[in-house]
């Protein structure tokens, strides 16, 4: 089967520029605008990517579209992302290769979301399983996190990532992915104060306001409108195809999907709310004694807010936006801000702040995503950084932008050469020196450590006296006036003195992509990016959790006087240690372009795309790449594309394929400086060569096209007339037998209707008969039914006479009797009628009223004091009666199921009913729970196996107490015991033993009459208990203990009845001060618990919450 190579076959322009045929920029833009217009966005330069961004959805990134890419040739289908990312995940997996993927472009070009579909693609072809899943969901809901806090609307772009990021994914042995490490460059932190006009601040603001429930907002002080904020630009507050609301819900998901707990989160959005309120602190002058003006805060409540999110003492701030304390060795001078300082500190503070917070959020996504096993473990790099920038205001951030990029196209080129020569080398053929622009020089102006700008840009920074943006200029001119890549108007280089496109306050550097103009202006202050020392030991402070992480050096205890290093510095370094990183890498690239400015689909814009193809270097890696030969290929797939242009070769070769492709060149009469042959691959020089191949091979096949037609249709022609031959002979043996058994079937009808015609006419007759004989037997049977119910119905008859008249009888004689009766009562009648009438009622409505209590008499239930109603008043005092005495006996019954141990409890119960009854409001609540005793389970708990020893008598009640401390009024826990004769207080963890107290010492407790926990202990007067004075305590079983503790007392022979005093003041015994504890009742706001405050050395006063 042949393999297509879908950059030959069918293509729109060219798909590989290194085939490009004129090689000019012309051509180039022509052939990208052709591909664009056809909606094919991808385009090659050998094995680098060129990616077009569209402005629109299209359907080429469907889950069809990863499986047809899944496994496949580089060059095997069309030109797309997903070729590359499975060319370097096949590497990385198969050959042990680390892979590194360089997505470079401007703003807009669409590099973040060529690095979401490498990871997609990545995450859609490696293993499956539960482990490997929640891994590629941390590490794909990382972008959404990041791009919230790192990413803005511009002019150019919606969603421009304002930062950039490299993210090492590593794998195990399998392909499988095990973690990821993150790291950022350079955020541009100066946004947050200050926006240009059509662009906005980070996303994240935004989102935070449109969609945090109203609930969030009040808890982090701010308020939905965006005007109410100065760091926030108005003119582009809302972006169409933008929902702030849905991506503020997307991100806390992939917070939560990454690991961040829900507090780390509230902390986050406190530190984004902090930063919107810093913004809106403003400053006015105020003057002093000596002239000077110092700075004052207008208004302080957004600096209260603000405090008060941080948790930091608002004074310690306000004094750090008005003084700046200098120290230098054992000095420290304090000096006062006017109020362009303080704005400026301002703004300091506030870029510094959300900077760190950045970081740390980048340094816990690694904390979560981070591999877990300490193996070895394969990486892919993915690298989504600036692309070159040239505005009409270049400063120092387009500055460090362009440096990094000039290492980058210097690395490019230098991999892209090695990738070449290596090759060259393994495939045994000729390397020849390639000529190309080094830009080594252009780096080595930048980052030379003696004479470099970055270095000089420092040693100014660092230099005492009066530094400036001009003196750093001056200096520039002095160094580098003869430097062939730098420009400046004021430098020793005469040939720029007129030259008026140069302004007085800019050098120009000629960089690999074309002269970059550079204002010199704020270079120094934001190299320096200093943050005043009182404004870092003033975040210290703060109790917020996060600070102390993001502000160390403001730690008192390790004030460090050595300058910080410059951002410059830092940069230099973070991206000299990315080369390394990338050095050690095989490298994949993708250039990104936006076709134009209008982020509209369908438009392409000549100049900008050409532009854009200039400074990232298209048309020198087209050269470098065609510089040798510019197309090769596979001795295998070479013949089996071709071999139809030789007899020899066609339809089937059967030795080694390089003879094959060999035999098939010299018969084409290919010129031999044309090609030439590797070990396992054919190199092709000029394009021409290999489009003169396809040209002959399109018009072999239309040949081989016409002679396939042929055989095919006579095989066809031959192959119908045999399926209608053997379908005729088919046909009538069905017929035949299709016949003869219909001919059988009629046969056999007939004698089956025959048969039935039989058989229906003997069953016929034998029914008659039967039904004859059945008539019969009925007949005789009605006759004997008849006869036999007249029989009965004579006899019913002659009994129904004679029992008529014995009844006749029987009532005349009743009739009679009760005649004589009457007659012989009526003589006594009048006489005791009335009273055994009286009587007789009497007796009935008696007897009624006790069969009624049968039915209404309540239940067993001691307490049910349910009665029935008295009926009669002649019945009161027996109604009364018999209710005391069914009481008296369910009573007696209801004592007789009770237990000892339920005896005594219900005797505690009562015993406290008569101390707090309407005295303790306390009381009521307390009746409902059990008196349990040993809260602590002191004997089976090891922990207080030591405490247990040491108590020798059977514990009656253990639990913890409150030690009210006079100093304070604060508690400390103790575990309170209770024996038959003292109580003890140890220590609740170590179990030790506090205090001992014998039960004849205590005289006296002390309570309020309200609903605290609250008692105090009074010891006898010159006992050896009382040396320390009385105890304070509280507890949730204040009812139980003082019942206890009366109880025992009053148990003990030699002791006298302890005394319980309820009052709302009473006096305690502190060693040899008496303390007034004295009970309030309280308001809400003092919460659901009593608290004790010390007043004076004299006074405790306690706060009682009121009953709801």
């Amino acid at each position: 089967m042949e393999v297509k190579t879908s950059l030959l076959d069918n293509m729109i322009g060219v798909g590989d520029m290194v085939l490009l045929e004129p090689l000019n920029e012309d051509s180039f833009i022509e052939n990208l605008r052709k591909r664009f217009d056809h909606n094919e966005i991808y385009t090659y330069i050998g094995s680098v990517v060129i990616s077009m961004n569209p402005y629109r959805s299209l359907p080429i990134f469907t889950p069809e579209k990863v499986e047809e890419y899944r496994n496949r040739n580089f060059y095997e289908l069309s030109p797309h992302i997903y070729a590359l990312a499975d060319e370097a995940y096949r590497s990385l997996r198969d050959q042990d290769k680390d892979q590194c993927i360089l997505i470079t472009g401007e703003s807009g070009a669409g590099k973040t979301e060529a690095s979401k579909l490498v990871m997609s693609y990545v995450a859609a072809v490696c293993g499956k399983g539960q482990e490997v899943n929640k891994v590629k969901e941390q590490l794909l809901q990382s972008n959404p996190v990041l791009e919230a806090f790192g990413n803005a609307k511009t002019v150019r772009n919606d969603n421009s990532s304002r930062f950039g990021k490299y993210m090492d994914i590593e794998f195990d042995f399998k392909g499988d992915p095990l973690g990821g490490v993150i790291s950022n460059y350079l955020l541009e932190k100066s946004r947050v104060c200050k926006q240009p006009r059509g662009e906005r601040n980070f996303h994240i603001f935004y989102q935070l306001l449109s969609g945090a429930s109203g609930d969030t907002l009040t808890k982090l002080k701010l308020d939905r409108d965006f005007s109410k904020y100065n760091y926030l630009s108005l003119d582009s507050a809302t972006v169409n195809g933008l929902d702030d609301a849905a991506s503020f819900r997307t991100v806390r998901n992939a917070m939560q999907i990454v690991g961040f707990m829900e507090d780390e989160v509230q902390l986050v959005l406190e530190l984004v709310a902090a930063v919107l309120k810093l913004g809106n602190i403003e400053f006015k002058p105020e003057s002093r004694v000596n002239g000077f003006d110092e700075s004052r805060v207008k208004d302080k409540n957004d600096l209260k807010e603000m405090c008060e999110l941080l948790g930091i003492e608002q004074s310690v701030l306000e004094r750090a936006f008005s003084y700046r304390t200098v120290e230098a060795k054992m000095e420290k001078v304090s000096t006062t801000l006017n109020v362009a300082q303080a704005y400026y500190a301002r703004d300091a503070l506030a870029k510094n702040l959300y900077s760190r917070l950045f970081s740390w959020l980048v340094t816990r996504i690694n904390e979560s995503i981070k591999a877990q096993a300490k193996t070895r473990h394969k990486v892919m790099g993915v690298l989504d950084i600036y692309g070159f920038e040239i505005f009409e205001d270049n400063s120092f951030e387009q500055f460090i932008i362009n440096y990094c990029n000039e290492k980058l196209q210097q690395i490019f080129i230098e991999l892209t050469l090695r990738e070449e020569q290596e090759e060259y080398v393994r495939e045994g053929i000729e390397w020849t020196n390639i000529e190309y622009f080094n830009n080594a020089v252009i780096c080595d102006l930048i980052e030379n450590n003696q004479n470099g700008i970055l270095a000089m840009l420092d040693e100014e920074c660092l230099r005492p006296g009066t530094v400036t943006d001009d003196t750093f200029l001056d200096k520039l001119n002095t160094i580098c006036a003869e430097h062939q890549h730098f420009e400046s108007r004021l430098s020793k280089n005469s040939k720029f003195l007129t030259d008026h496109s140069l302004p007085h306050s800019c050098f120009r550097i000629q960089h690999y992509a074309g002269k970059v103009l550079y204002r010199v202006e704020g270079f120094v202050d934001k190299n320096n990016d200093l943050l005043y020392r009182d404004l870092s030991q003033a975040m210290y402070k703060a109790t917020h959790s996060l600070m102390r992480q993001l502000f160390p050096e403001g730690n008192p205890a390790k004030v460090n006087l050595k300058r910080p290093p410059t951002a410059g510095f830092q940069f230099k370094a973070s991206v000299g240690g990315l080369m390394r990183n990338l050095q050690t890498k095989n490298p994949n690239y993708i250039r990104c372009i936006k076709p134009n400015d209008k982020k509209a689909a369908h438009i392409f814009t000549d100049s900008l795309v050409c532009h854009q193809v200039r400074y990232l270097g298209l048309m020198e890696n087209v050269r470098v790449r065609r510089a040798g030969y510019a197309f090769r290929q596979p001795y295998e797939p070479c013949l089996e594309r071709y071999k139809m242009l030789c007899k020899q070769t066609w339809p089937h070769w059967r030795g080694p394929a390089r003879d094959g492709v060999e035999v098939l060149l010299t018969d084409c009469s290919v010129p031999a400086e044309e090609f030439a042959y590797g070990r396992s691959k054919i190199f092709i020089r000029n394009p021409r060569t290999l489009f003169t191949l396809e040209e002959r091979r399109r018009a072999c096949l239309e040949d081989l096209a016409t002679l396939i037609q042929k055989i095919y249709r006579g095989w066809k022609c031959r192959t119908h007339f045999l399926l209608l031959k053997k379908s005729q002979v088919v046909v009538a043996a069905w017929y035949r037998r299709y016949a003869q058994q219909k001919k059988y079937e009629k046969i056999k009808s007939a004698t089956l209707v025959m048969q039935s015609f039989t058989r229906g006419w003997k069953a016929r007759k034998i029914l008659r008969q039967l039904k004859y004989e059945k008539r019969c037997k009925e007949a005789v049977t009605t006759i004997a039914a008849y006869w036999h119910g007249t029989q009965a119905r004579r006899e019913l008859r002659c009994l129904k006479e004679e029992a008529r008249r014995k009844h006749a009888v029987a009532v005349i004689w009743a009739y009679w009797r009760g005649l004589q009766v009457r007659r012989e009562y009526r003589k006594f009648f009048r006489a005791n009628a009335g009273k055994k009438i009286y009587c007789f009622i009497i007796q009935r409505i008696m007897q009624k009223y006790f069969l009624g209590l049968k039915t209404t008499v309540p239940s067993m239930s001691p307490i049910d004091n349910t009665w029935s109603a008295q009926p009669y008043s002649f019945l009161e005092g027996a109604h009364t009666e018999l209710r005391r005495i069914f009481h008296l006996w369910r009573c007696k019954k209801h004592r007789g199921q009770f237990t000892e141990e339920k005896k005594a409890v219900y005797e505690e119960k009562l015993e406290a009913s008569e101390i707090f009854k309407d005295k303790k409001a306390l009381y009521p609540s307390s009746v409902s729970q059990p008196f349990k005793g040993d809260y602590l389970e002191i004997h089976k708990n090891p922990k207080y196996q030591k405490l247990n020893s040491a108590v020798e008598e059977k514990v009656l009640l253990a639990d913890v107490v409150n030690k009210i401390n006079r100093a304070n009024g604060k508690g400390s826990p103790r575990l309170f015991l209770l024996t038959k004769s003292n109580f003890v207080l140890a220590d609740q963890k170590t179990g030790q033993v506090k205090a001992s107290v014998p039960l004849p010492d205590l005289t006296s407790v002390s309570v309020s009459t309200q609903s605290d926990g609250f008692f105090a202990l009074k010891l006898k007067e010159g006992s050896a208990s009382a040396a320390k004075g009385d105890f304070l305590l509280s507890s949730e079983h204040l009812i139980e203990i003082i019942t206890k503790l009366h109880r025992t007392g009053t148990t003990t022979a030699d002791k006298d009845l302890i005394n319980i005093d309820i009052s709302d003041e009473f006096l305690v015994q502190f060693k040899q001060d008496k303390v007034c504890v004295k009970f309030i009742q309280g308001g809400p706001k003092n919460g659901t618990s009593a608290s004790c405050k010390r007043k004076n050395n004299r006074l405790l006063e306690v706060s009682v919450p009121s009953s709801p």
